[in-house]
């Protein structure tokens, strides 16, 4: 009985001890050197919570950014990011992948800092072959100053979609079959924290306001949910598998829930669509009949 008694003990400690460590790393998350490095403006990035937290900061001297350490062919990218307060005009905070080459592809999210008490702007753009263009632009519905946010970007063979708070916003196809270019070379993913003073507010008329820094920024959630790509070729096939969960069929179109959400959101705050700008777009460009 003292046996029984024992092991049971024993493994009744052992299973407390494995649900308080998922726990604690469900709400520390992954630590930011296991999958991230840092790039440029070493000395403006803090590492807080024990690598579970980064901030970049951005004076007059430099700012700041950090890389994933893999390249990757698709995913389900997410991170949780609280923007700098109080007035940020000109300051540009970025999350995006990139291939970083001449001829680049890219996926961005832009969030565009205001003169204080004016709301905070969110750019999405898609690069392939070094052409973007296909800005559309948003109001955040929320104050992304004050507590972090989770945005999200889903990169599979179907399409682009972009999240804040698991809300679709966007979405980019691919139709390639229809003559539609879409990213498909192996990205990084990035953050950083830079001046944009010459286009981000108001078309560059409103300068950053030195008074106000440093600008910070904190970034959590370093996971990685993405097919690794280092040093493989014919990632499409690779990377295209459904034995990634972000390639299956859930995630091959919005749900209808999802869909209405989007539509909601889009018609409430997006002000800004390339795909609507004649002026600039004359004829609208070939992806835009099929991302409506």
């Amino acid at each position: 009985m003292n046996r029984i008694k024992y092991l049971f003990e024993f493994v009744s400690v052992l299973f407390l001890m494995f649900t308080a460590n998922t726990r604690a790393r469900g709400r520390g998350g992954t630590d930011f050197d296991v999958h991230y490095v840092v790039t440029w403006g070493q000395d403006h990035i803090l590492k807080l919570n024990q690598g579970k937290e980064v901030q970049l900061s951005m004076d007059q001297s430099s700012g700041s950014g950090f890389e994933s350490k893999s390249h990757y062919g698709s995913g389900f990218f997410q991170m949780r990011i609280k923007l700098p307060p109080r007035d940020t005009a000109g300051v540009v905070t970025a999350f995006y992948l990139t291939s970083k080459d001449n001829t680049h592809d890219e996926v961005d999210f832009e969030f565009l800092g205001n003169r204080q008490g004016k709301p905070t702007a969110i750019q999405t753009n898609v690069f392939t072959n070094g052409q973007g263009g296909r800005e559309q632009k948003f109001v955040l519905w929320f104050d992304p100053t004050t507590s972090f946010h989770t945005y999200g970007i889903l990169w599979n063979p179907y399409h682009i979609v972009f999240y804040v708070d698991k809300v679709p916003i966007r979405v980019f196809k691919n139709n390639k079959r229809s003559g539609v270019n879409y990213p498909s070379k192996p990205m990084q993913l990035e953050a950083s924290l830079w001046n944009g003073e010459a286009w981000a507010t108001n078309g560059g008329k409103d300068k950053i306001n030195w008074a106000y820094a440093p600008f910070k920024a904190q970034f959590q959630g370093f996971s990685d949910h993405g097919c690794h790509v280092n040093g493989q070729s014919n990632i499409a096939n690779v990377c295209g598998s459904t034995k990634y969960w972000w390639n299956t069929r859930t995630y091959s179109r919005l749900s209808a829930n999802e869909q209405k959400a989007m539509e909601n959101v889009r018609a409430k705050y997006m002000n800004y669509d390339y795909c609507s700008d004649r002026p600039r777009y004359p004829v609208p460009p070939s992806e835009c009949q099929w991302n409506m």
